[in-house]
């Protein structure tokens, strides 16, 4: 695991009902710099917190000990899962969300995934984007995230392969819905899984949209 400033923070409390992390949800700060996000994720007053943070340059800050509730996720839900904090591990990323992610950032981040997954079994296709959970509410990662390279380093789930197909919002629906995004409004759902799949994916519901909805339903059963 790559070394991590330990600091104070008061912002946590215990997994509900004896919970295990079996999630990873990813966020980018949308702050000035680092310190600034740095000292807003451990001011006791604003009651928010996670339990990494990557700077642009590297660096790495741990707030929460893993085995704790940090407060990353808010309102939002993952499959059955409703209280995603008990149920996950955030890790904050200093990024705008208007411009890609540096590489010393991105090969800490890798890093430590890799260590939190094999500690905690958690799979690729756990590892998620605060968008995928609270559609409409969050957009990070953003559009700039570098998910295919997660992917290729087996770390995140890749952009599910399925064979493109008339649109059907019905359809599309239940297997979006299946897999773990929430059951928002059409035009919610479809801006969540183009966000995290086909980020500069425009229109109306299309056959590569169905596509992926496709894949999605394939990877739930594998």
């Amino acid at each position: 695991m790559p070394a991590a400033t330990q600091v104070p923070c008061e912002s946590f409390g215990p997994r509900r009902n004896a919970a295990r992390p079996d999630i990873i949800v990813l966020h980018y700060t949308a702050m000035e710099s680092a310190k600034a996000a740095l000292e807003r994720l451990c001011d006791p007053d604003v009651e928010v917190s996670a339990h990494y943070l990557i700077a642009e340059d590297g660096r790495l800050w741990q707030m929460v000990s893993e085995d704790m509730r940090a407060w990353h996720a808010g309102a939002g839900a993952w499959g059955d899962v409703a209280d995603v904090n008990s149920r996950s591990i955030g890790i904050e990323l200093a990024n705008h969300g208007d411009h890609p992610f540096p590489e010393p950032q991105m090969r800490v981040l890798e890093t430590l995934m890799q260590d939190i997954m094999a500690r905690w079994a958690i799979p690729p296709a756990r590892v998620i984007g605060h968008s995928d959970m609270a559609p409409g509410r969050k957009r990070d990662p953003g559009p700039r995230f570098d998910w295919p390279r997660l992917a290729r380093g087996g770390l995140a789930l890749p952009t599910p392969d399925g064979a493109p197909a008339a649109p059907c919002p019905e359809r599309f629906r239940a297997a979006v819905c299946g897999f773990g995004f929430p059951d928002v409004e059409d035009s919610v759902l479809l801006g969540a899984v183009r966000l995290r799949f086909r980020p500069w994916g425009e229109g109306p519901l299309a056959p590569e949209d169905m596509a992926i909805a496709q894949g999605l339903a394939l990877a739930r059963l594998t």
